[in-house]
């Protein structure tokens, strides 16, 4: 019989993962003539062979993938035999303007990690051993096709026993990028405070033992600054609470939690309570940072994370993670390599110089890092798991959208900012980035920028930004606008946190309309006021805010966010008039009291914000459980914290303590503040009036009342609030589904009681899967809603109507 031939190409997560050698062994297996290669656009492929045999092995491509291939597409198509006489993987094949996709850094298989605990493997105790399956990706590649000069390990020649490995296709590191042992690859080094290094030595059996040094140094409380995947790595004992004590007073971290290492998950087990879906979580290859119940008799110090039931957790992700935790023989603090607000140092000398001052050694090594990479961050609850913070093990992987895109860059937010790069169906989130507060953040920003352009060939033609003019991420990007000719969208925030929900969810449906209930910190509107509680009604194309949280004051703005007794006062001003605070912080003067009276009545530098997040930092002052805070988040959280542990967790229609919520008050406007295309245009606006609300509360607590119970009961009636605001949306707009996003939906207890009652009553409702809630997830939303609204628009057209402007 005369053989077949088909040319084939396969996109997707192709790259770095063992693929090639899969199909060299896949092509053994059935027969298979031809040759496979890597492309800037995926893996490309001639086969030849029977008919059957090729049907067998185009079958066993998508069948059988290797753990960490993830094929969004494979196609091919006949073509002229060539008489092939055996199967080979050939050079790579570079092309101009391909998108492929790149594998995030994955966590040590179970089989590097048996050698390097294994005395007698020649990678015994070896802290970078790797394999087709496992170790770094992103934070090493410079170019594509992802091949050894195009990372940072071409400074690392191969020895002949790896360079056997690395071309033997039955080998589990054949192609392995990274792939080095000690004879020729990168080393460890310990160096003390000030840069030198402290004395080599190895152990009775000739091994380096420059990590149990280190280990040492970790046991008697000092701080060590460790370099990991993706920058470095700040590590104390977490057992010892004045080791914590001080790297807070060094990092300049006061308040906020750590998260901490443990070995593994025996030892989880011994700290905290992970159910099912969060052990999932913490084993899967990207070994992200979890958030779990953490349980009373650990002996990790409360000084981890000060007031919270919750601890973050990771496992070893590294060989370097592995044998550190083995040799401490305790559980350790990891935390960014950097002062509060900075990006994650991750050069050598960049440590030296930014860490100065809080490390007391630094375990380091000669291994370039070529993208800076923060732990990613989740956690689970009623509706889900949910991404805190997006970065290691999953970006650089892509939100596959449903509809075709325009070279899009939207730029997020000036906090928890990550970009977004679109092309095609694939929308490429960053990894975080973080604050735009400093010179170095901006840096980080432009540099991880150039970086995904490059690698993925995005030339954009749209720029989308917040619609704020003084947020720093849109001011850059309408200046790249201006500087580059493209067109500019400017997209409403919380617009924004829809459309990235519905993106999100999409899973290849197309982005309809739904009620969005998006409730975060801040926010600016269309009328120029600060937006927070909000119920959107949309989708990518356009909305209409359909209620929103009363208005009330901000008293001198960021003054006010960072000493919420601000805003117990001014609410209870504007509210109830002259009611006194329950609990007066000693900090609070009488001429403080004076100022706050003068801001709120005549309006000076105070701005009328509906913000979720301001509420609920109003009443963790009015119970006396929060006045100041040094971190985002840290009031909700302590009233969060405040509440009963176990709290019913749903609100259900048969559950007689539903009906304990605190009043408040509904009124509705004829003028409805709409966005871009509406088809359906609600008839009226919808205000949630809060002085009944926090009147009750007052009284709750001049009665006795515990803090638990109120903060409970507040918990419960914003879940009320929430579930009688959308029936009301949907009887005026005949639509089932709700997205909840912003910050505040990170709140376990606010979605335990929510997500549940509003499945009861019939509800589908959407939580984010792939992207933070946050404002780390925004940027999605943003390149959504500007291909949406951009359409044919060129750079120099524009639509005013949506807000489309002309940057030449």
């Amino acid at each position: 019989m005369t053989p077949a031939a088909r040319r084939v190409a396969i996109r997707g997560v192709v790259q770095g993962v063992g693929f090639r050698p899969h199909i060299y062994r896949l092509a053994h297996a059935h027969g298979v003539m031809g040759w496979v290669r890597n492309t800037s656009w995926g893996v490309e492929m001639v086969i030849e062979g029977q008919d059957d045999a090729l049907e067998r092995f185009m079958r066993a491509i998508r069948d059988e993938a290797p753990p960490l291939a993830r094929i969004a597409s494979l196609t091919s198509a006949p073509v002229a035999p060539q008489g092939i006489a055996a199967f080979t993987i050939v050079p790579s094949a570079p092309q101009a303007d391909a998108t492929q996709l790149v594998a995030p850094d994955v966590a040590t298989c179970d089989a590097c990690r048996c050698e390097v605990l294994d005395p007698a493997d020649r990678r015994y105790r070896y802290p970078f051993t790797n394999c087709t399956h496992c170790g770094p990706r992103f934070t090493i590649i410079d170019a594509l096709p992802y091949d050894r000069p195009s990372t940072t390990m071409r400074a690392f020649a191969m020895c002949p026993a790896c360079r056997q490995e690395y071309e033997d296709p039955r080998n589990r590191r054949f192609h392995a990028q990274p792939n080095a042992c000690p004879v020729c690859g990168p080393q460890v080094a310990l160096l003390g405070a000030d840069g030198r290094p402290l004395a080599p030595h190895d152990d009775a059996a000739g091994h380096d033992d420059t990590i149990e040094r280190a280990a040492a140094l970790l046991r008697a409380g000092r701080i060590v600054a460790i370099k990991g995947l993706g920058g470095y790595q700040l590590a104390c004992d977490a057992t010892n609470a004045a080791a914590v004590a001080t790297l807070r007073r060094r990092k300049c971290r006061p308040d906020k939690p750590f998260a901490v290492m443990l070995a593994d998950e025996a030892q989880v087990l011994q700290h905290t309570t992970p159910d099912a879906a969060e052990r999932t979580l913490l084993t899967s290859p990207a070994a992200p940072i979890v958030v779990l119940p953490w349980r009373e008799a650990s002996d990790i110090t409360p000084e981890v994370a000060p007031g919270n039931r919750y601890l973050g957790v990771m496992l070893p992700y590294t060989p370097l993670h592995h044998l550190l935790l083995r040799d401490a023989r305790r559980p350790l603090v990891l935390t960014s390599g950097n002062r509060s607000e900075e990006p994650i140092a991750r050069d050598n000398a960049e440590a030296l110089r930014r860490l100065r001052g809080i490390a007391d050694a630094y375990l380091t090594h000669n291994r370039d890092i070529r993208s800076r990479y923060d732990d990613s961050v989740w956690f689970v609850a009623a509706g889900g798991p949910q991404p805190v913070r997006r970065a290691r093990g999953d970006a650089p992987s892509p939100i596959v959208l449903p509809q075709e895109t325009r070279p899009t860059l939207a730029c997020g937010a000036r906090l928890k900012n990550a970009f977004c790069l679109t092309r095609g169906h694939y929308a490429f989130l960053s990894q975080h980035i973080g604050d735009l507060q400093n010179v170095e953040a901006l840096e980080h920003f432009n540099d991880t920028l150039a970086l995904y352009r490059r690698l993925f060939h995005i030339d954009p033609v749209v720029v989308a930004t917040d619609l704020h003019p003084d947020d720093t991420a849109a001011r850059y990007g309408r200046a790249l606008a201006r500087q580059e000719g493209w067109a500019h969208v400017a997209v409403q925030h919380h617009h924004a946190h829809l459309v990235a929900c519905l993106a999100d969810r999409a899973a290849g449906d197309a982005i309809a309309p739904a009620i969005g209930v998006i409730w975060d910190g801040t926010g600016y509107g269309l009328d120029g006021a600060t937006w927070g509680g909000e119920f959107l009604i949309g989708d990518a194309t356009g909305f209409e805010r359909a209620a929103h949280l009363q208005y009330l004051p901000l008293p001198g703005a960021d003054a006010a966010i960072r000493r919420p007794y601000r805003l117990a006062y001014a609410y209870l001003r504007r509210l109830l008039g002259n009611v006194p605070l329950p609990e007066t912080p000693a900090s609070m003067s009488a001429a403080e009291r004076a100022t706050l009276d003068a801001m709120v009545a005549r309006g000076i530098n105070t701005p009328p914000t509906s913000s979720a997040g301001r509420l609920f930092d109003a009443v963790a002052a009015l119970l006396g459980v929060c006045h100041e805070v040094t971190y985002e988040g840290q009031a909700a959280i302590a009233l969060e914290m405040a509440a009963t542990p176990g709290a019913p967790g749903a609100l259900s229609q048969d559950d007689p303590s539903a009906r304990d919520v605190y009043p408040y008050a509904i009124t509705a406007h004829g003028d409805v503040q709409r966005w871009g295309r509406v088809e359906r245009p609600l008839r009226e606006r919808l205000e949630i009036g809060l002085a009944p609300l926090v009147a009750a509360i007052v009284d709750d607590l001049a009665r006795g009342r515990s803090r638990a119970a109120v903060a409970t009961r507040f918990h419960r009636t914003l879940a009320a609030l929430i579930v009688d605001i959308c029936e009301r949306l949907r009887a005026a707009s005949g639509l089932q589904r709700v997205a909840l996003s912003g910050g505040c939906f990170q709140n376990r207890l606010l979605l335990a009681l929510t997500v549940p009652a509003l499945r009861d009553r019939g509800f589908d409702v959407l939580t984010h899967r792939q992207v933070p809630c946050n404002d780390g997830g925004l940027a999605l939303g943003q390149a959504v809603v500007a291909t949406a609204v951009s359409g044919p628009l060129t750079a120099t057209s524009a639509d005013a109507s949506v807000g489309v402007t002309p940057c030449a």
